[in-house]
């Protein structure tokens, strides 16, 4: 029995040590490729674009079809909740596998899994009926007006964040929720 037991753990030990080279050889040709400037669907290219992390990186859906409860439940301990803006990896709109570090401000969770809505400091955004305008804090190092964007929902691993920014004030959280229970039928 015990040379069936090696031979298992050999194979075993052999096809992982394969899938792990396959694994960093898809990885290495997706970020050589990716790191080239490659044009938008408006045909510019994106400053700062990166690939998306080997980790998994976030994923984004339209928030009607991701209504959630919302709360508001800070907590500075070293793990992202509700009331935080926290900085992870989004991609872009053009879900091409090319997105960049940003502000999300956390408005759920379900289990290790947050709930966010990306964060703009672009000033453009004040017109646009699909972000919110939040004020400046802690979280943009310029102290620029910031906007948060309703109508796309960022669903991130609570362990694939960079880093905690700040806690918004129940007040302008209180205006975010509002919008999404009113526009999107969040509770």
């Amino acid at each position: 029995m015990g040379t069936w037991g090696n031979l298992l753990r050999q194979a075993a030990e052999i096809g992982l040590k394969a899938l792990t080279q396959a694994t960093k050889q898809r990885d290495r040709r997706r970020s050589t490729s990716s790191s080239r400037s490659r044009p938008s669907r408006t045909g510019t290219s994106r400053a700062g674009a990166r690939p998306r992390p080997p980790t998994g990186g976030s994923r984004t859906a339209p928030a009607r079809e991701r209504a959630r409860r919302i709360a508001y439940a800070p907590d500075l301990d070293g793990s992202a909740d509700p009331g935080e803006i926290v900085w992870t990896w989004v991609p872009y709109e053009e879900d091409d596998g090319r997105g960049k570090d940003r502000p999300v401000l956390v408005v759920g969770r379900e289990g290790r899994e947050l709930v966010g809505l990306m964060l703009s400091s672009q000033s453009e955004r004040a017109d646009d009926r699909n972000w919110v305008g939040i004020g400046s804090g802690k979280w943009d190092g310029q102290g620029r007006p910031s906007y948060v964007r309703l109508d796309r929902v960022i669903e991130v691993g609570e362990h694939e964040i960079r880093r905690e920014g700040a806690v918004l004030d129940e007040k302008r959280f209180d205006r975010v929720a509002d919008e999404l229970r009113e526009r999107y039928g969040w509770s």
